[in-house]
């Protein structure tokens, strides 16, 4: 099994990812691209075009990623 990620970046993917109330996860990504897990997050309760509130805190959208997995099974190649 395969397991990727995917970077929620627009409203409507931030919106997508509450109402299904998908797992989103919090890192932090520097200059270098080095990441740091900041957050194990949770369900997304609110989005502003400055913030996303996940699991009761207040994350800001400039300074921060939200991340769902993805889980493929195996290539069919």
């Amino acid at each position: 099994m395969k397991r990727t990620y995917k970077v929620l970046k627009t409203d409507m993917e931030l919106f997508g990812a509450a109402l299904v109330q998908a797992h989103v996860y919090v890192v932090s990504v520097d200059e270098e691209l080095r990441v740091t897990f900041e957050d194990y997050g949770g369900v997304v309760e609110e989005v502003k075009p400055e913030s996303v509130k996940i699991a009761g805190k207040i994350f800001m959208r400039d300074q921060l990623e939200f991340r769902i997995d993805l889980v493929s099974g195996d290539d069919p190649e």
